[in-house]
Order: structure tokens, then C-alpha cells, then sequence
């Protein structure tokens, strides 16, 4: 099965390798305006805004948690912390913009988090969360640890919060975390309601910096990076050889992995096809782009293939636990055929979809997939 793969990659980095270089602009006739109004109107500021309402839940539930820490209270601020975890996954793939400047993706949500550091910095008092050093102590996983993963039991937990010694620096870290990811999706938010929309829906040249390109770039490398590595590969072992249950997210939330997964690809399915946030409706995307080009490969409907790729993720992972740390130690096997069908929309974005519109890849692919 190994050799299946390595294959499969070495034919895809063969076949870039022949895509000639050069100037990316094209001459059809597609609106790549109406594509981008879309977008950002339909999609990616209702995903914001709703985001950031998510948050500002999480916010409430903390603060009561921390002013009274009770077993009711911790299991209210865990259900919100889902929910904004949820929300967080229809933005995830949008790293462009202030979002891009500010890093927004990698302070976050990067995990596995540091629990040891965490402990430290609880321990001393002293740190400074806006270092890139420190991506790994803060965001959705160090949260998740802060209110599942310091203690084994909910009383333990609150025992946690309520020491006389200690209770008061867990209550202030938790509290440091939750308001930096408000405070940073904020900004995102009022960027692009003060100015970015516009200038990322005039950006519609099919240069390597218009924003048709990049934001297809940063779509391409969030569903492989974030979502069939991330999500998947990693913790199967897919890469390094060795299953690793730790490297799930949300990790200590035990059942909460799985629902982030299916969020992030409903996300990533609605977003190919240009679905509005929230609605059935849909506008100019990606499908509708190839479907104007007649984009075919070896004879059939490239966006049918890339839907109906979509379809088989769905019903391979259907049967995955919710808790995927314990499906990597009960049947791995499922991980990896999971990604091995997110690696087949892999290709179709990466070689068929950026070749169809003549944009070319900006990121170095490294990870030996």
C-alpha cells in the first residue's frame, strides 16, 4: 500500500514538473469579478461573522467559568468551545489578507499542544504568546487542554481552578488565550469590512498576484496541509511510519476530533462548489470557473470527478470514530484509506484544477506525500 502512494506522488511531481513556467495570465472571458464578490460577500464575511459571534460565546462562558468555576459551568464552556472550534473551520482555508499578515491560522490552531509548556507558563506568569515559539501554548488546542486535559475528572478540573495557590494563574491563562483569539479574528473581521473586500475583490487580474490565484493557493494548501495531513495523515502515521494518537485534534476532547474533520471538509466541498455561508444558494466558485472553461479529464466532467471525489471522502470517513485518537489504535487502517481519498482531490485541485486555469502552485511541498 505504501508503494501505492509514493507512486501516486512521484506521478503528480512529474506531471507539474512538465507544466511549462512563465506569465499565468489567461484571456478567457470568465468574470473572475462576480467570482470574487462572491466570495468574499457570500462566503467569507458571513464565515467571519459568524465566527467571531462564536467567540464572543466562548468569551461569556469563560468568564463565568473562571468567576465561579463550577462542573456545570465547565461543561457550558466546553460546548462553546466546540461551537467556535466548529466555526473556526469555514475561515481556516482564507490565510489571506490581515489573516495572512497575522499569521491567524498557526496561532489558532496548532497542535498537538504543549501541555508542558503550558504548565510552565501557568508555573511562572511570564510569557509572551505573540511569539512564533509560542504558537503551540495557545488557540483551540491549548484550550482544549486547559478544560479537558489538566485534570482526569470534571471535579478534578474544578479543583484545578479553585486551588487557593494556583487556581487564580490557570483562570488568568485561560483567560489570556481566549481573548487573543477574539481579539485577533476581530481584526480580520474589521479589515475586511474597512477596506480588504474592496481591495481583494479589484484584485480580479489572473496574475500570480491577483486574488483569484492566491486564494486558490491557499485553498489547495489548507485541504492538503491542514486537513488530509493534519487531521489525517499525521496521526495515522502516514508520513513518519509510526501512528500517533496524540496528534489528533482536540486530542483531550476526546470526541470532538471526528466533528471537526467533517466540518472542515463540508467547508471545503462548499467552498469548491460556491456555496453561501449559512444558505443553499450558490454563486461563481471554482466548479462554476471549470465548468465555463469545459474542463475535462481523460474524458470526463472534471468538476463531477472533483464532487463525486468528494462524495467517496464522505462515505470513507462516515465510519470513523468520534474520537479519532481511538480509531488510529483500533483501526488505523481506516485513517489511512481516509487519506488516501482526500489525497485524489489532492491531485485534482493541485495538478487538473490549477492547470485548467493556468495558475501556477506558490508553495513548496515538502512532506514527501
Amino acid at each position: 500500500m505504501k508503494v501505492s502512494r509514493v507512486l501516486l506522488f512521484v506521478i503528480s511531481i512529474v506531471l507539474f514538473s512538465c507544466d511549462s513556467g512563465g506569465d499565468e495570465s489567461v484571456n478567457d472571458n470568465f468574470d473572475r469579478g462576480a467570482m470574487l464578490v462572491n466570495w468574499a460577500d457570500n462566503i467569507i464575511i458571513p464565515a467571519y461573522d459568524n465566527y467571531v459571534q462564536e467567540l464572543e460565546g466562548l468569551a461569556t462562558a469563560m468568564q463565568n467559568f473562571t468567576n465561579n468555576p463550577s462542573e456545570d459551568l465547565l461543561v457550558e464552556l466546553r460546548t462553546k468551545w466546540k461551537s467556535a472550534y466548529l466555526a473556526w473551520q469555514w475561515v481556516a482555508m482564507f490565510e489571506i489578507g490581515k489573516a495572512e499578515t497575522l499569521s491567524l491560522q498557526s496561532y489558532t490552531n496548532f497542535y498537538p499542544t504543549d501541555p508542558t509548556s503550558i504548565e510552565a507558563n501557568v508555573a511562572s506568569g511570564s510569557y509572551n504568546l505573540d511569539l512564533p515559539s509560542r504558537r503551540n501554548q495557545q488557540g483551540f488546542p491549548a484550550i482544549d487542554y486547559l478544560i479537558n486535559g489538566v485534570a482526569t475528572t470534571d471535579a478534578g478540573i474544578v479543583a484545578v481552578y479553585t486551588d487557593e495557590n494556583s487556581g487564580a494563574s490557570y483562570k488568568t491563562y485561560l483567560d489570556v488565550v481566549v481573548s487573543k483569539l477574539h481579539s485577533q479574528t476581530t481584526d480580520v473581521l474589521n479589515d475586511w469590512n474597512n477596506g480588504y473586500r474592496e481591495v481583494f475583490v479589484d484584485n480580479d487580474g489572473s496574475s500570480a498576484t491577483g486574488a483569484v490565484n492566491k486564494l486558490a493557493n491557499d485553498y489547495i494548501f489548507y485541504f492538503e496541509k491542514h486537513l488530509r495531513a493534519s487531521k489525517i495523515g499525521i496521526p495515522a502515521g502516514y508520513f513518519s511510519g509510526t501512528k500517533d494518537a496524540s496528534d489528533v485534534e482536540a486530542y483531550y476532547g476526546a470526541d470532538v476530533s471526528k466533528a471537526l474533520y467533517d466540518e472542515a471538509l463540508m467547508a471545503s466541498e462548499a467552498f469548491f462548489n460556491g456555496q453561501h455561508f449559512g444558505s443553499e444558494s450558490k454563486g461563481e466558485s471554482f466548479a462554476s470557473y471549470l465548468n465555463y472553461l469545459n474542463s475535462i479529464k481523460e474524458g470526463e466532467d472534471l468538476v463531477k470527478l472533483i464532487n463525486d471525489q468528494f462524495t467517496t471522502i464522505e462515505t470513507t470517513s462516515s465510519s470513523l470514530l468520534a474520537d479519532l485518537s481511538e480509531q488510529v489504535e483500533a483501526n488505523n487502517t481506516l485513517m489511512l484509506s481516509t487519506y488516501d481519498e482526500l489525497q485524489k482531490n489532492v491531485i485534482y485541485f493541485k495538478l487538473d484544477m490549477l492547470q485548467a486555469l493556468n495558475i501556477k502552485v506558490d508553495y513548496v511541498d515538502a512532506d514527501g506525500d
